[in-house]
């Protein structure tokens, strides 16, 4: 009987903790109207930049444990933008980023490790170019906050740098390539609040 009345009582106590886990959990879902994708790459003797602008996704962020949480997110290639419509069309043809046939880059997070309240490092799967690769990288919380029109947003920010050639692209490999190898990525993604009832889609 004693031994009964333990195993009730570790197993309610099961359920509570993973109950108070999970409610310390916060949804929020990518704003892809305030939410960008920076990169740089060399351009013969210099760098070129620009962004993607259109970034979907979810984020499940536990603010005291960061460690908690975990992202997805999908980056529409044909939403790249450097400033110049000729130099744009060229990046998405089969030479570079082939978007006819790879017009999508995907991210799902394995495991976020805790430095602090506000700072941490993401491991997860980045699909492009129809490869995929695990990746590990620095953010930042930027913040929390209520915005004007009624809503709960957050914010955060990651650096990183990718090698073309891992996800199977070759210009890098052409003689005397005007453009390099070393991609510099900076993300800056805006969540908006979920309600509690309304997972995210």
């Amino acid at each position: 009987m004693n031994s009964l009345i333990k195993n009730i009582a570790l197993g309610a106590a099961l359920v509570l903790v993973c109950s108070h886990a999970l409610a310390e959990q916060e949804a929020y879902k990518i704003d892809e109207n305030h939410s960008f994708a920076n990169w740089s790459i060399r351009h013969v003797a210099s760098k070129t930049s620009g962004m993607f602008s259109d970034i979907k996704g979810n984020i499940m962020i536990d603010p005291n444990n960061l460690a908690n949480s975990s992202v997805e997110a999908k980056i529409n290639m044909l939403s790249v933008y450097s400033g110049h419509a000729k130099r744009d069309k060229h990046i998405k043809e089969a030479e570079y980023l082939d978007t006819d046939k790879f017009a999508e880059m995907t991210f799902v997070s394995k495991k976020i490790e805790a430095k602090s309240n506000t700072e941490g490092v993401m491991t997860g799967i980045l699909t492009m170019h129809g490869v995929a690769k695990e990746i590990t990288f620095p953010f930042k919380v930027l913040g929390f906050g209520s915005d004007p029109w009624g809503g709960h947003r957050s914010g955060f920010e990651a650096r990183t740098s990718l090698k073309a050639s891992d996800f199977g692209f070759t210009w890098p490999f052409k003689k005397d390539a005007p453009v390099g190898d070393d991609v510099e990525i900076t993300l800056l993604i805006e969540g908006v609040k979920l309600p509690a009832a309304n997972p995210a889609k």
